[in-house]
Formats: C-alpha cells, sequence, structure tokens
C-alpha cells in the first residue's frame, strides 16, 4: 500500500510589500502599494495589508486604488529583490522536503512524505519551515498541510497572515463539502458565477453533479471538478515544470463593444503578465490575443517578433491584433492576453544572473 502523502503549501505574506516594508522602516505599519503609480495606467502587483483593509487589491488599476486610500505610498516593484529572497527561501524548502514545485516568487508546494525531521510530522516540518523563514528573512509565511496539493493549497489561505492550517484525511471529505465554491482553487469568478446559476453552491452541490454532467457543462476541467468535490487530488509535487506560456483573462460583467475600453483592459492584462513573467526571469517573442464574443464564439490572434517583448512592445501590438477581430462590430464577453516564446531572461553583461532554485 503506497504510503499517504503528506503535502504542504507555502506562501509568503503580502510578499513585494512585506519585502518593501522590511527594506524601508518607513513604510511599516502604512498602506502600501507595489505597482504603477496613481498618474498612471498601470494596476497594482502587490499590497500591504494595511492597503487591504482600504478593499485594496492586486490587479486593480493603481487610479482606482488611490481614489479609495490617497494616503497610500505607491512604489515600483524591485524583482531583482524579490528573486533574492526568494532564492533564500527556496533553499530553506530543500532542507525539509525531496520535491519542491514552485509556483511563483512567493509561493511553492512541498512533498515532504518521507521527510524524517520531527518524527516525520507534517505540521511540525511546516512550523519550523516558517520559523526558518522569519529567521533569514525577517518575513512571514503562512502554511497550508494536508494530503493532496488540492487542499495544502486551499488551508494556506484559511488561517492568514501568518498562519497555519492542517487538514488531516479523515477532514477531507467534510471540509470540501461545507467550501463554498468560490473558495475552490481551480475555480475563478466566471465559473464560480456559471456554478451559481447551475446551484451549485458548495462542495456538497459540485459532488452531486456526476462525471458526465460536469464534462457537457465544463469540458476537461470537469474531470478535476468531479475530484476535488470529492477531496481527491492525484497530482505529484514536481521539481521541474517547463512552462510554455503565460497569460490573463478577464470576463466583463456586461459585453463590450468598445475598442478603447477592451484596449485599456488588455493593456491592463499585458502589465500583470509582464510582471509575472519578470518574477520567474522569463522573457517572450510572441503575444496572444484572445476574444470570446458575446455568442461564446471565440478566436485567437498572435504576432512573433525577433526581439523579446516588452511592456512597450505588447501595448503596441494590442491594437493591431484587435483589428485583426471583430472587435467594435461584435459584442464581447471575454478577453484574454497570454506571451510565449519563452526563454530564460539573459543577464546583463558583467552582471550574473540570480538563477531561480
Amino acid at each position: 500500500m503506497a504510503k499517504q502523502r503528506k503535502i504542504i503549501h507555502v506562501d509568503m505574506d503580502a510578499f513585494f510589500a512585506s519585502v518593501e516594508q522590511r527594506d524601508h522602516p518607513e513604510y511599516q505599519e502604512k498602506p502600501l502599494i507595489v505597482g504603477g503609480q496613481p498618474d498612471s495606467r498601470g494596476v497594482v502587483a502587490a499590497c500591504s495589508y494595511e492597503a487591504r483593509k482600504f478593499g485594496i487589491h492586486s490587479a486593480m488599476p493603481s487610479s482606482k486604488a488611490y481614489r479609495l486610500c490617497p494616503k497610500a505610498i505607491f512604489v515600483k516593484p524591485r524583482f531583482e529583490a524579490y528573486r533574492a529572497v526568494s532564492n533564500q527561501i527556496r533553499e530553506i524548502f530543500w532542507r525539509y522536503a525531496s520535491q519542491v514545485e514552485p509556483l511563483s516568487l512567493d509561493e511553492a508546494y512541498l512533498d515532504v512524505t518521507y521527510t524524517e525531521d520531527y518524527d516525520g510530522s507534517a505540521t511540525r516540518i511546516a512550523q519550523a519551515i516558517k520559523a526558518d523563514i522569519l529567521k533569514v528573512t525577517q518575513l512571514n509565511a503562512s502554511a497550508g498541510v494536508s494530503y493532496n496539493k488540492f487542499l495544502a493549497k486551499i488551508a494556506s489561505d484559511m488561517d492568514k497572515p501568518n498562519g497555519l492550517y492542517v487538514i488531516k484525511p479523515e477532514q477531507g471529505l467534510g471540509f470540501v463539502a461545507n467550501l463554498p465554491i468560490g473558495k475552490f482553487h481551480g475555480i475563478g469568478p466566471a465559473t464560480e458565477a456559471k456554478m451559481l446559476k447551475l446551484g451549485i453552491k458548495t462542495g456538497a452541490d459540485l459532488k452531486q453533479k456526476t462525471l458526465m454532467q460536469l464534462v457537457e457543462r465544463f469540458g476537461k476541467s470537469g474531470q478535476y471538478y468531479y475530484n476535488i468535490a470529492r477531496a481527491v487530488d492525484e497530482r505529484p509535487v514536481r521539481s521541474q515544470r517547463v512552462r510554455k506560456s503565460l497569460g490573463k483573462e478577464t470576463t466583463f460583467a456586461e459585453d463590450v463593444l468598445s475598442v478603447t475600453l477592451l484596449t485599456e483592459k488588455l493593456n491592463a492584462l499585458a502589465e500583470l503578465v509582464l510582471n509575472k513573467l519578470t518574477e520567474q526571469a522569463l522573457q517572450a517573442r510572441t503575444i496572444t490575443l484572445k476574444v470570446k464574443y458575446a455568442n461564446f464564439q471565440q478566436v485567437t490572434r498572435a504576432q512573433s517578433v525577433e526581439t523579446v517583448l516588452n511592456l512597450t512592445a505588447i501595448k503596441q501590438w494590442i491594437p493591431e491584433l484587435l483589428k485583426r477581430t471583430e472587435a467594435g462590430e461584435k459584442p464581447i464577453r471575454l478577453v484574454g492576453l497570454s506571451l510565449s516564446g519563452l526563454e530564460k531572461e539573459q543577464p546583463l553583461a558583467g552582471q550574473p544572473q540570480l538563477g531561480l532554485v
């Protein structure tokens, strides 16, 4: 019989903002926003917990964040600093885990199934990891402990900030049954709205649907939803993942006909995607625009370039790619933007590149 897996999901608390507050004591205990300036069309990349009290969150336009909290401090991201801290954190992960799967600079899955430290207690291992991170970086992390990735990921959000939440094997089914569908990892706002229309409000409601019903409604994701409603997730923690593309999309509350509004939304998505790319020390050479019309017809338009794409180039290509669609003629319910043709960022001459473990 296979050994019961022990998975930890570690998520740094307000990572970018916390690094800035650590490095700049004058920012501590103040609403801090990392991202675009308030007079720009930029977006919030991260914000402190003090800023969140005003309703500010990541991906929000910086201008709106300023309206919500005019006294907030706005700073530009320092990705090299965040990567350096991320490397310190990942070194700590490898002290305890046999497999480490980073999701971004500030979060990762750890497989500690065969770790013998602390008598093999995943909870005590998570406590030790959190203590080591605090000692080395002066930053807090939250951790979720469970027997699969899905539950560990959700658990890490249950007790933020500086939290530790455990979901034992005998608790998995009951936990999922009572969980609001919007709290499920892998179910975004658009899918949540679709499920609510079907009367699916909790994990127990989701479990009532057959595999066939879920596949018919949600396509290939139906199998995943069927499994997680039963607290089942067999995905292993993988140390090496080859990312082929990185993207973001948004579904509008009302169908959009204005090309100007579509362009503004895509520019904001471009900034978010490029920030994620920079976090992971990647660069791209292909931009792909995704459009879903009100009748649910979907098209994509792509453009590859010889030079690495920066924000200026991406924003120049967005109107051109929109012209290749029926934007402005047909109402649109969803737009997305992704970057592909990914490669490792090349260091500047004479400067070593910070590696990601």
